[in-house]
């Protein structure tokens, strides 16, 4: 009979890993929205483009009603035909790729590498082929990608670069901010995000061609207060609508605002418990030289590959740990590939594309992912002291 096990983590949890956190400045930002009446073209919206050109130091911000839509506008806005080929991450949400279909672009799934969980350019660079025309970074749990690597590789094969930032709002890499490292660059504001602001996102560049297709695309309001012909669609834009809700814009510019106290709560915390987790044989990809991190969420990997990851969870979950596998499933890996409903979306010509992805280290590296809650209270520490200790007791039991 197996030996029932006792809880460890026995102090009420929610207070400490509540998220978001809205303080009185965002009630005020969103009342203040009602009381002016202007609820879907405030001058907000502009504000908001505004403080997120300072935060990253671009040149052009376009906001959207979420991350999604930027993304979409970002495959739009680069000038890509049908048929491009545009290498990927697997390990990132879907919003990160599928958008690019409704551009005809092709996605062509890439390894990960270790270091940061982001695109491997030594296997993109394998990838390329004759049609290869972008690649799509991602700063995966907060963690910045090798952007040096991944430049150099762009610059050599004259590849455009689609930054998603969605998870690294405040992180750097060299001085630089996440957000500046695209051609296009676009960061999420979901709900869950670092700057929650319910459902948002904002399109970055510093190509004033690149901003103007992207405002074609889907801001009517906007296009006609281009300078340029483009305002000629006015009338129609190109038939999707994206704007921003000022809402949500309000309610993003106050989250911004307050972003360099609460990433300093969240990386306290998390640096704390990876001191002690570190010290246990994990890994807790702590950002190395040069580099600021950030935590959209706490992946963990034990540095023993034999390590039984789900026997471990398990054990921690009965011990009270709100512990589990990575949310985002590997992409090459979902129906949506495999029975290759993606070239229908893309409305491929037979035989053009094809999809057969096998990304076996990529595969391997997932599995042994731990994904933690993430410690957003100021005053959290007898809480990861607990996550420690039950950590301690599981590793013990294997």
């Amino acid at each position: 009979m197996n030996t029932p096990i006792s809880p460890v983590v026995t102090i009420p949890q929610e207070p400490f890993l509540k998220w978001p956190l809205f303080s009185q400045a965002e009630e005020a930002a969103v009342l203040q929205i009602l009381r002016d009446g202007n609820v879907s073209t405030h001058p907000v919206i502009q504000e908001l483009e505004k403080d997120f050109r300072q935060f990253t130091g671009r040149q052009f911000a376009l906001a959207h009603c979420n991350g999604t839509a930027a993304l979409l506008a970002a495959f739009h806005a680069i000038g890509l035909e049908p048929g491009d080929e545009v290498l990927v991450p697997s390990a990132t949400f879907w919003a990160s790729v599928l958008p690019m279909l409704w551009c005809g672009l092709v996605p062509v799934f890439c390894e990960s590498e270790p270091d940061t969980l982001g695109i491997d350019p030594v296997d993109a660079a394998r990838r390329i082929t004759p049609r290869t025309r972008a690649i799509v970074i991602v700063h995966l749990w907060g963690l910045p990608c090798k952007v040096e690597e991944i430049q150099r590789l762009a610059a050599l094969h004259g590849l455009k670069i689609v930054e998603d930032a969605s998870h690294a709002h405040g992180a750097s890499a060299g001085g630089v901010p996440c957000g500046r490292f695209g051609d296009v660059s676009v960061f999420s504001m979901q709900g869950d995000k670092l700057v929650p602001a319910g459902e948002g996102g904002v399109l970055l560049t510093d190509d004033e061609e690149i901003h103007t297709r992207a405002v074609c695309l889907g801001d009517i309001t906007r296009i006609i207060k281009l300078q340029g012909p483009e305002r000629r669609f006015a009338a129609t834009s190109f038939g999707i609508k994206t704007r921003i809700a000022p809402m949500s814009a309000a309610l993003g510019r106050a989250m911004l605002a307050r972003l360099p106290q609460t990433n300093a709560v969240r990386n306290r915390n998390h640096q704390m418990l990876s001191e002690a987790l570190e010290a246990m044989g994990f890994d807790c990809f702590l950002a190395p030289a040069n580099v600021e991190r950030v935590y959209f969420e706490f992946i963990i990997r034990h540095r023993d590959p034999g390590m039984n990851i789900a026997r471990l969870i398990e054990t921690l979950q009965q011990m009270g740990c709100r512990v589990g596998l990575p949310r985002y499933p590997l992409l090459h890996q979902q129906p949506f590939f495999t029975e290759g409903h993606w070239q229908t979306i893309g409305r491929f010509p037979a035989g053009t594309a094809t999809h057969g992805a096998s990304l076996p280290r990529t595969e391997e590296a997932n599995g042994q992912l731990i994904r933690l809650p993430n410690f957003t209270h100021p005053q959290s520490e007898p809480l990861i002291q607990q996550y420690a200790e039950a950590f301690r007791q599981a590793l013990s039991m294997l």
